[in-house]
């Protein structure tokens, strides 16, 4: 058995262990070596999705198209629903563009995104995933009208989201009917965004610093827990689904871009063992790349 079959059956253990089903892959941004399980499967990306409105808002920027200090008047009503970050805050602000993308990612701000998904829009984003050749990878609504979507679905009754019956009918978890994406595409956008072939320059390290700015380490950073490796990534939780997607940096220069997407089999919303194997998974992965 190769050294990749065997990380593949551990991964796929670490899965059923952890009581998911979920979709990996792991590529060596500099070699092209890659792993996967399911790496071609369409997958619902959740909040992961804001890394392809970051990657457009700095490609945009770098070609002169969009100014990404240009500020942005933000009313105190109609945000987002969230837990965190300007959807929680109750007065008017103004924050530029690059500092919505900031809080985007550092801690998954839907409203933040949906200022951004405003001042971009989703045809600009999906024709950037296109032109880098990310041709599944495609968006069909914002944060707004999601989350929207789980209210008519839950009949308006949060509970219900706990119902099995219900969250099996979530458009929002299935990938013909929202924002999708593949393992093997948002590994390369990320790879991408790494060779600076998305925005060179001080753009593209502008980018690359933003991602590592994401507040939550109990995911894919959990499975690198070393002072000397970076962790960039974004995650993405509805429903039974726990993803996350990032770049693993080791002091050798070795460099991984690694998704994660799960599938819980129970509908609680705390999984501790759910959130801890995606960097299980990820370690598994990287550490068969580096073999």
């Amino acid at each position: 058995m190769t050294a990749h079959a065997a990380a593949r059956r551990r991964i796929t253990a670490a899965f059923a262990d952890a009581g998911v089903t979920g979709q990996l892959h792991a590529v060596d941004i500099d070699t092209g070596t890659a792993l996967g399980i399911g790496s071609d499967t369409l997958v619902p990306t959740a909040s992961v999705h804001k890394l392809c409105l970051v990657a457009t808002l700095y490609r945009q920027s770098s070609l002169g198209l969009v100014d990404p200090t240009r500020p942005v008047d933000i009313p105190a009503e109609d945000r987002a629903p969230g837990a965190t970050g300007l959807s929680v805050m109750r007065d008017a602000a103004r924050l530029s563009l690059r500092d919505l993308a900031s809080l985007a990612v550092a801690v998954s701000d839907n409203t933040a995104a949906d200022l951004l998904w405003d001042a971009l829009g989703l045809d600009t984003v999906n024709a950037t995933m296109t032109g880098l050749g990310l041709t599944r990878t495609h968006a069909v609504q914002t944060m707004r009208e999601l989350f929207a979507t789980l209210r008519e679905d839950a009949a308006g009754e949060a509970a219900a989201l706990t119902d099995p019956a219900v969250v099996a009918r979530l458009r929002a978890l299935d990938p013909t009917r929202t924002n999708r994406s593949t393992p093997r595409e948002i590994t390369a956008l990320l790879a991408a965004v790494w060779r600076d072939e998305v925005c060179p320059g001080e753009y593209g390290e502008e980018l690359r610093a933003l991602l590592g700015l994401q507040a939550w380490s109990h995911r894919l950073a959990a499975g690198f827990p070393f002072d000397d490796v970076r962790v960039s990534g974004k995650t993405g939780s509805l429903p039974t689904l726990r993803h996350e997607a990032g770049v693993v940096e080791y002091p050798d220069g070795g460099r991984y871009a690694v998704a994660v997407f799960t599938r819980a089999a129970s509908t609680d919303v705390t999984l501790p063992v759910a959130d801890a194997v995606i960097g299980g998974a990820a370690r598994i992965a990287v550490d068969a790349l580096r073999a």
